[in-house]
């Protein structure tokens, strides 16, 4: 047994009264058109939505957007331009490099334009590592808010997750805005 379970099982042994959770109602903000307002906030935060439209082919769309990316990793079936497959790849720091990562997201949030994604790659670092970061996801899959999102996540089954919201950004060395300091520098998210 773990220090956690040892720890939680302690907990539980020495509780004494215990309650139901309290039905809580949440009026949160909801959006006329999801979809827009997801893409409208994306900018916002400095990443970029865009809808693929009929006829188009997403190889063909990421390609146009990063025409200069060399090392492109993806283990999705349906990218055809990728060079690296980090599901095949056994120690991590082989990913170092990546100038553009493709995944997979689950749910986007119209409220914040973040997307929560799964650990649906064998080496997760490859969301973190790469240059740039784009994230399929499927338009369905737009909600209005956080509340409606983690209704939606099924916790249970998943080992590691990660909302994600434009290029990572910081302003705490000398007030000054760095972006991509601790992750991808560009973010787009391509809605199928």
């Amino acid at each position: 047994m773990s220090s956690k379970q040892d720890i939680l099982s302690n907990v539980k042994r020495h509780i004494k009264t215990t309650y139901d959770m309290p039905d809580i109602e949440i009026d949160a903000i909801k959006f006329q058109d999801k979809t827009a307002k997801f893409i409208e906030v994306s900018k916002q935060v400095g990443g970029e939505a865009r809808l693929l439209q009929a006829g188009e082919n997403i190889n063909d769309v990421i390609e146009k957007l990063y025409p200069d990316a060399k090392v492109i990793a993806s283990n999705l079936p349906e990218i055809k331009i990728k060079t690296i497959n980090p599901d095949n790849v056994d120690d991590p720091h082989y990913l170092n490099g990546v100038d553009l990562g493709i995944v997979r997201g689950e749910i986007g949030v119209a409220e914040n334009g973040c997307v929560w994604i799964p650990q649906n790659v064998r080496q997760k670092v490859v969301y973190f590592i790469s240059e740039y970061l784009v994230i399929i996801l499927d338009r369905k899959n737009i909600v209005n808010n956080m509340h409606e999102a983690y209704q939606n996540i099924g916790f249970s089954d998943k080992g590691f997750g990660v909302f994600i919201s434009g290029p990572s950004k910081t302003a705490d060395i000398e007030q000054a805005l760095v972006v991509g300091a601790h992750g991808a520098k560009g973010v787009t998210v391509i809605l199928v």
